[in-house]
């Protein structure tokens, strides 16, 4: 991997033509953005040495660009040296930055950016390469194992997940998937070693967020399992009872029932949504991370949420 290129140095000389970060001026323009802008998306950093907010946005381009391995690029134009196509682009305030593919301006921001908002448009621009030249490798597999895990095939989506693991130790989707799978398996204590791989500045990614939700669910199931009929009975006598009913829907998720598990917390927090500081409401939102917002359950078990919110 090379290594990130600090501000107002010389233009950098990769090893090999196909540098992820490079300085470029004026001059080179054509070749190092419109020319290879081609064949992948090259994102163009305008700064300056007095710049404050570009020695922040710089080091958050070069990481999220180093990290696409390959699918974007990052060209680096000082705007004090090379004032012409600054000028060309009509850029008035710096940092600027400008997305170019198959040799036009395709995105784009102003100013300094949040580190995940930087990550985000990176990923953006490499998935609209990705659409014209099909998807990679790496994610057809992540797309079977995802199919697998879906149909029930744990241990096929595991086998997936992990030789996708081989090649990219840290691929969050992956990491997360192996996770999932763990926790179908029963192996908790596996699946909770597995997501402590995930690096600690990407907790909020999606995949390791619904890991980790599926994770918690799967511990706090496991201590209340058993029992289902005598927590029935106990709502039966009395349909108050709102920490037999809070048991119930987590015995009822750790057996597998999601949907009447979600059915039980909805009507917990119809009944008192307050209760156990808002304990309903918060199991509900964890089930929708560790299923996902696109999945049936979560946008039935959502929409009925919001109705019970706003009543």
């Amino acid at each position: 991997m090379e290594t990130l290129i600090g501000q107002g140095k010389a233009p950098a000389q990769a090893n090999g033509a196909a540098a992820a970060v490079k300085d470029s001026s004026d001059e080179h323009f054509m070749a190092d953005v419109i020319d290879a802008s081609m064949t992948v998306p090259v994102i163009v950093d305008f700064w300056a040495t007095w710049c404050g907010p570009c020695k922040q946005l710089g080091p958050m381009l070069e990481k999220a660009v180093q990290e696409a391995k390959g699918a974007v690029k990052l060209v680096k134009i000082d705007v004090d040296k090379n004032p012409a196509v600054a000028g060309q682009l009509r850029i008035q305030s710096i940092p600027a930055v400008y997305a170019f593919f198959q040799g036009r301006p395709v995105d784009g921001f102003m100013g300094a950016q949040p580190e995940s908002q930087v990550k985000q448009f990176v990923q953006r621009l490499a998935k609209t390469a990705g659409a014209a030249a099909g998807p990679s490798p790496i994610d057809e597999a992540l797309e079977h194992a995802e199919a697998a895990l879906k149909e029930g095939d744990a241990a096929t989506a595991s086998a997936i997940f992990g030789q996708v693991l081989q090649h990219e130790p840290e691929n969050l989707a992956a990491i997360g998937g192996l996770v999932r799978c763990l926790v179908k398996a029963g192996d908790l204590k596996a699946a909770r070693a597995q997501l402590a791989k995930a690096p600690a500045n990407q907790a909020n990614d999606k995949a390791i967020a619904a890991a980790r939700a599926a994770l918690e669910l799967a511990e706090q199931a496991g201590q209340k399992q058993g029992g289902l009929e005598e927590l029935k009975a106990k709502l039966a006598k009395d349909p108050n009872d709102h920490q037999s009913r809070y048991d119930l829907a987590l015995a009822l998720y750790g057996g597998g029932q999601t949907e009447p598990a979600l059915d039980e917390l909805l009507e917990l927090f119809r009944r008192n949504r307050g209760w156990n500081e808002d304990a309903a409401r918060k199991q509900i939102v964890k089930i929708f991370e560790a299923l996902g917002p696109t999945d049936p359950l979560t946008l039935s078990a959502r929409r009925r949420l919001s109705s019970l919110m706003f009543s």
